[in-house]
């Protein structure tokens, strides 16, 4: 009996992560996993790079798990800078192509020597199959990390814009862009949708 409920939840997860992507907008899915390059330019010449790991994975027809992790070099120095995001999002179709979303996450922000602050963001925006090669999506966005005073701007509102073009089902390029208080992030790497 045990064995044959293992083996039925075992084939219900595949069939359960096909339903959740069908239920999102066409051309859009919440099951993906992506890395590559990523750098920030901020101000008075604050600039970094390095590397970036995040995904999703659609859990209900209109919510889904998200999480992400960069490390990025301060340049001229030997800092390293690491972040952690993890979170839950709201997907609301409002058209064949188009998602409302809203997502909300947990944040770590690890820069050694005692710089190491735990705080939330809430973003929401729009996600849309533009065509059938190309996505976007474009949030508005609010992050507050408890500094215990030591940034001097521990929160902030934000802007994102992105987008994904798809070489075919699995495989894309993606792209990301978040402007923060005169700080530009970006990300740029491929991302294997399933």
């Amino acid at each position: 009996m045990k064995t044959s409920l293992i083996a039925a939840a075992l084939l219900a997860v595949p069939a359960l992560a096909l339903a959740t992507a069908a239920s999102a907008a066409d051309g859009v899915s919440y099951n993906y996993v992506q890395g590559g390059y990523t750098a920030t330019n901020g101000d008075n010449d604050f600039d970094a790079d390095g590397w970036a790991v995040d995904g999703s994975v659609a859990v209900h027809p209109n919510f889904h798990l998200f999480g992400a992790f960069n490390q990025q070099e301060i340049d001229h120095t030997n800092i390293d800078v690491d972040r952690w995001r993890a979170g839950v999002g709201y997907n609301h179709e409002v058209s064949p192509r188009t998602d409302l979303l809203t997502r909300i996450a947990y944040e770590k922000f690890d820069a050694g020597h005692g710089a190491d602050f735990d705080g939330y963001s809430i973003e929401a925006g729009a996600r849309a199959a533009l065509t059938p090669a190309l996505e976007g999506y474009a949030l508005a966005g609010y992050e507050n990390y408890d500094s215990k005073g030591l940034l001097a701007d521990d929160s902030n509102f934000y802007g994102r814009l992105g987008a994904q073009w798809k070489f075919n089902a699995n495989w894309g390029l993606s792209g990301d862009v978040k402007f923060s208080d005169g700080d530009t992030e970006w990300f740029v790497g491929p991302r294997l949708t399933w």
